[in-house]
């Protein structure tokens, strides 16, 4: 483990409930300073202040505010990968357009539902281990999106991991551009339509074609099964 990277480990996790009560305060206190008061003010006599503690107690747990602010960004992507893989558990089976609008739908608000927190966290993650907690958001998001793929009634993917990868890329690409401050007035609010648009017609490029070899055997399948439940009822009705 580098040097960096030691610093911004908590000192201890908490094990009790007045435990996590009392880090979950700093972390709101964490995102409140640093959202109304910039990077610079945001100090861990801030923090304890806003939080209703003292800065011992900070102390207990974090060695330094670098550490307290690499575990509020981790906590906001670890809900943001959590969401995302609830939603793809949920949406098992389902029409890949139902699937691309709850991942878009999902996936923003996760990752925007209080856009100056997201923008504060954004700014500030690359020096507190940001790019390994992102790399390992993706490596989630990735996973649970191509176990969701695979399970499309209406769809074949050839390479799941592949098609998944690329699928975040398409959201994370105008969300990091949101972030980073660099979209037009109004982008916000036409974002979650847009990219709806853009990965339905992305996913649905791996629906089965009318015809097809894989459409043609799930048709005789479906065919074959719908004649032994006719025979199957024709039997019990008329006995011999």
């Amino acid at each position: 483990m580098s040097t960096t990277a030691a610093t911004l480990k908590p000192r201890k996790s908490p094990v009790q409930a007045r435990s996590a009560a009392t880090i979950e305060a700093l972390h709101v206190a964490t995102i409140q300073v640093l959202t109304a008061e910039g990077l610079s003010r945001c100090t861990t006599t801030r923090i304890a202040e806003r939080a209703g503690t003292s800065v011992g107690s900070l102390y207990q747990y974090y060695p330094n505010r670098d550490a307290l602010l690499a575990a509020v960004l981790e906590e906001h992507l670890d809900d943001v990968a959590r969401a995302v893989e609830q939603a793809c558990n949920e949406h098992r089976g389902k029409p890949v357009s139902q699937m691309a609008s709850a991942l878009v739908t999902t996936f923003l608000a996760a990752k925007l539902r209080d856009p100056s927190k997201s923008k504060a966290l954004y700014a500030i993650a690359g020096e507190r281990g940001g790019a390994e907690l992102a790399a390992r958001l993706r490596t989630r998001i990735v996973a649970a999106v191509a176990a969701l793929l695979v399970s499309a009634p209406d769809a074949h993917f050839d390479d799941p991991a592949m098609t998944s990868m690329i699928a975040f890329s398409a959201l994370g690409g105008p969300v990091r551009a949101f972030l980073e401050g660099n979209t037009p007035a109004g982008y916000d609010a036409c974002l979650e339509g847009q990219l709806i648009l853009l990965l339905t017609a992305f996913l649905q490029t791996h629906q089965f074609k009318p015809n097809s070899p894989r459409t043609s055997v799930a048709a005789a399948g479906r065919g074959r099964m719908s004649a032994e439940a006719t025979a199957s009822m024709m039997a019990e009705t008329n006995p011999r």
